[in-house]
């Protein structure tokens, strides 16, 4: 009775250990269309290495504009704007310039805990349907930090490759 309950208490503890590797910042919903107004939820499951998570950086991709973050309780909001690369109609207001990133910073995420850190933008026209649109994430953690910028992967935030930045793919309006 002993030798099952050890192996299966280390199956257990081995599953949880890989899942937490393949766990990362990600994108709720991953998917949408252009133009439209998306509602991305990024999801952080647990912090860096074990260290609580104390700020979320994300970067704004070249097509995404009029950005607004939600406040987080107990969690200081910055924005960083800058030009764009281009001119974007936005409800008949010709828009240069915006959030380029988002900064969530100040609270405390235990690594044993998950949070969602939200906020809207315009997916603007000049995306097309089949693009991978990527959102780089910096998870800054106390001494440590976990860089969620590879835009090179797969394509999706469901793949779990290393540092995978979150992402959506663009679909046909329906």
């Amino acid at each position: 009775m002993q030798r099952p309950l050890s192996v299966a208490l280390a199956t257990v503890f081995l599953l949880a250990a890989s899942g937490q590797a393949l766990a990362h910042v990600t994108l709720e919903t991953q998917q949408a269309s252009a133009p439209s107004i998306y509602k991305a939820v990024l999801r952080v499951p647990h912090g860096c290495n074990g260290a609580p998570t104390t700020a979320i950086r994300v970067q704004i991709p070249e097509g995404v504009i009029a950005v607004k973050p939600m406040p987080k309780p107990g969690w200081r909001l910055e924005t960083v704007s800058g030009a764009y690369a281009r001119t974007y109609d936005y409800y008949g207001t010709p828009t240069a310039q915006g959030v380029k990133e988002v900064v969530w910073s100040g609270g405390r995420l235990l690594d044993e805990h998950y949070d969602e850190f939200a906020f809207r933008a315009a997916l603007t026209d000049s995306l097309q349907a089949g693009q991978t649109i990527h959102f780089p994430v910096i998870q800054e953690c106390d001494g440590a930090a976990s860089r969620w910028t590879d835009t090179t992967g797969g394509g999706h935030s469901h793949d779990h490759g290393a540092g995978a930045a979150p992402s959506i793919k663009l679909v046909p309006k329906p």
